[in-house]
């Protein structure tokens, strides 16, 4: 399993809308994505308007065909609330308990 976290600043008080628009605009893309499993949307406590979005992808290439194809659509989607680019970061993911997914141990 592989994820891509994207960390976002929106305008100030735009942390809710982003979200909302999130899950109204940009899941429905993300759902008819080869390999798309999950989507985890995380709002700061101590930053309000700081957002982590986290998508789980089954392969690290349906995540890197998700981010050629359509991620530039999400992100004229998501652009006008953000005061800065999104940073984008990739992962193997080692384990998860709600994916069921454990670490390769070593034999």
């Amino acid at each position: 399993m592989f994820t891509r976290t994207v960390e976002v600043t929106t305008k100030p008080g735009k942390a809710r809308d982003l979200t909302t628009l999130i899950n109204d605009k940009v899941l429905p893309i993300l759902n008819k994505q080869t390999g798309f499993a999950d989507e985890t949307l995380l709002v700061s406590d101590t930053e309000p308007n700081r957002v982590l979005a986290i998508s789980f992808w089954n392969t690290k290439e349906d995540a890197e065909r998700y981010q050629r194809e359509q991620y530039p659509v999400v992100q004229q989607i998501i652009r006008p609330l953000l005061d800065a680019d999104p940073v984008v970061r990739t992962f193997n993911v080692d384990s998860s308990t709600t994916h069921k997914v454990v670490a390769e141990q070593a034999a």
